[in-house]
């Protein structure tokens, strides 16, 4: 089986491909896999690294604010369109896929839209409950539109041929255990927040953490995982200005990078964080209760969505960006644990969300595809 994957711009849209693309190596380790992404994009060392074979086609998004400057970027953009096509096609005929699957980004819309020409059968994968412009367009021909989030089907045409699958979960993710993930951490029997705003961190986020925990450490009732991030280097000296010596409260940890994530997050009661697709599939998967942050600086406010996603069948709270404070955080945090109960219902709602076979699913639709295409 040869197949050809294509998607970009984020780890959003690649990392579910990697994941897909290794369960297909598990059970066929002679399928042939190619991945397509952008030219200079993430994609570039993240699927090498992973061990797949890489192409790249020049593709670039349009800049949406008009200046002198956007408006050269999206007349680049308009040339790469016709460009990017052809180099999509010449790649195509060379590998000569059985099938073609899309995860999002730009420029999964060539080659997708290429190979729909050639008459090769297309998938295409949505992580969000708010489908991108990409998917949105390649759904109308796909042969299946794989979901995440049943929520997203509303917003694609009705001739789209939708299924839900979820978003592929990591297996560490899915296999770490709450009471062996605590021993692991040295963990005692108070609760434990995990916060973390992503890799490079998240500045409002930051702040209200920071007020958080100056505010807890007053009672030490928590015990504390945080992650500010790549840009967030500053976090600890901002905790000092606030008078909070973190060497007298080894119940709070904080670092640059949650490198041990499977079991923080397992070992977790409460966890604080954005509203990215694979973040909050991981949430489900382990049963957890969350105050989701979504970023506003994201495309199509998909983040928001995913959150409502959530919030809409109580298994989440949310604080928008532009209503986050410290105190804000705080109330929250305290509200949710006056009672038990609400911490362990949200628990059980993500729960509930969960689709933990989304690899097992995907494949099947791969196969189901082929034969239907003899």
């Amino acid at each position: 089986m040869k197949v050809l994957f294509a998607g970009g711009g984020t780890a959003g849209h690649i990392n579910p491909a990697l994941a897909i693309a290794g369960y297909i190596k598990e059970r066929e380790p002679d399928a042939d896999i190619l991945y397509i992404g952008a030219k200079g994009g993430i994609e570039e060392k993240l699927v090498p690294n992973a061990g797949f074979d890489f192409k790249s086609i020049t593709i670039s998004g349009f800049q949406r604010s008009l200046s002198f400057k956007n408006i050269k970027r999206n007349i680049k953009t308009v040339i790469h369109i016709f460009t990017s096509s052809r180099e999509a096609r010449k790649i195509i005929k060379e590998f000569k896929p059985d099938i073609c699957v899309g995860t999002g980004g730009y420029v999964s819309g060539p080659v997708l839209r290429e190979a729909m020409r050639m008459k090769i059968p297309s998938i295409i994968h949505e992580q969000n409950a708010f489908p991108g412009i990409t998917n949105k367009m390649l759904s109308k021909h796909a042969d299946k539109t794989m979901l995440a989030v049943a929520d997203a089907q509303k917003f694609l045409d009705p001739s789209a041929k939708c299924i839900l699958t979820g978003n592929p979960v990591r297996q560490e993710i899915l296999r770490a255990k709450k009471e062996e993930s605590r021993k692991t951490l040295g963990l005692d029997e108070r609760p434990l927040i995990l916060s973390f705003g992503g890799s490079l961190g998240a500045r409002k986020i930051n702040e209200a953490v920071a007020d958080l925990l100056v505010k807890t450490s007053k009672t030490d009732r928590f015990q504390h995982i945080h992650g500010y991030g790549k840009w967030g280097k500053w976090f600890p000296d901002l905790l000092k200005e606030k008078g909070l010596d973190l060497k007298k409260h080894p119940n709070i940890d904080i670092r640059e990078y949650i490198n041990n994530m499977p079991q923080c997050l397992a070992a977790a009661d409460l966890v604080i964080c954005r509203a990215g697709a694979i973040s909050l599939s991981e949430l489900q998967a382990q049963g957890k209760a969350s105050i989701l942050i979504p970023s506003p600086n994201v495309a199509e406010n998909h983040q928001y969505h995913n959150a409502m996603a959530l919030v809409n069948r109580n298994a989440a709270e949310i604080i928008e960006e532009k209503n986050l404070s410290g105190e804000e955080l705080f109330k929250k945090v305290e509200n949710l644990f006056k009672n038990s109960e609400t911490i362990e219902s949200l628990a059980k709602n993500a729960r509930k969300m969960a689709i933990v076979d989304a690899n097992e699913r995907i494949y099947k639709i791969i196969k189901e595809v082929l034969a239907n295409a003899i």
